[in-house]
């Protein structure tokens, strides 16, 4: 792994109204460091994902990704950036008016300038790597659930990102089929150098992905280490936390 700093958030705080989400949270993230985010319901992780990737401003702080402060860099320069993010939202967020090659398409129609060769070479290319290239022309409502999740992967994975942002990527699946999301997310990774912030709940996947785990109680952070040192943790909030999955190694 590289010593570079790749996301740096410092003394980042937002509110809604009164409720205070996030408060003078500080985060280093290095180069292909995977950085697993729990936390209770409500307690501000999605909202810390869609501050990274830009979608919210916060109201105090700054976000630098490559050294470039997402949050105080004008539209124009902030989508730039995005060109090197990928963001897989809960439910794969598939255009259901959409086939599987039409929303792969889609954000590079957006990004880049292509012929329709090199369109349909990289669909092709990046569904193989979610071993789905035979589902290209059906439509998302053909698909079973984990289908759909392999397909929203392959949607954020198709521009080349160097950062890739997770929210719930395994919600809804069964034990099995989210290993398997867990293990495909964890072997493109390796695959492609890319960097992983995955908010989850899910402790099969945390299990299987995460170099390093915080979690956000209170709209601070409240613990950090490796996962074994969290659901280890004789914190009696941690222990009721965890207390409902077992981990094993």
């Amino acid at each position: 792994m590289a010593d570079s700093i790749i996301v740096q958030i410092s003394n980042l705080s937002k509110s809604f109204g009164s409720f205070n989400v996030l408060q003078d949270i500080n985060i280093d993230i290095k180069q292909g460091e995977n950085l697993v985010v729990f936390g209770r319901s409500g307690t501000g992780k999605s909202v810390l994902l869609k501050c990274i990737v830009g979608l919210l401003k916060p109201d105090e702080g700054t976000i630098k990704i490559n050294d470039k402060a997402i949050n105080k860099i004008p539209l124009k320069e902030l989508n730039e950036v995005r060109k090197k993010l990928g963001f897989l939202f809960q439910g794969a967020a598939l255009y259901d008016s959409m086939s599987v090659r039409e929303n792969l398409q889609f954000p590079l129609k957006r990004h880049f300038d292509m012929t329709q060769k090199e369109l349909d070479d990289k669909t092709i290319s990046t569904l193989e790597l979610v071993s789905l290239a035979d589902s290209v022309d059906k439509m998302p409502s053909d698909l079973s659930g984990g289908m759909r999740k392999r397909i929203g992967l392959a949607r954020s994975i198709i521009t080349d990102p160097e950062l890739m942002l997770y929210d719930e990527p395994t919600t809804g699946l069964d034990p099995i089929s989210s290993k398997e999301i867990s293990e495909l997310i964890m072997s493109l990774q390796k695959k492609l150098s890319m960097t992983s912030i995955v908010v989850t709940h899910d402790l099969i996947c945390a299990k299987i992905i995460a170099d390093r785990v915080i979690f956000l109680r209170d709209g601070h952070i409240a613990h950090e280490g490796t996962i074994e040192e969290l659901t280890g943790s004789s914190d009696p909030f941690l222990q009721n936390f965890f207390s409902q999955e077992i981990i094993k190694e």
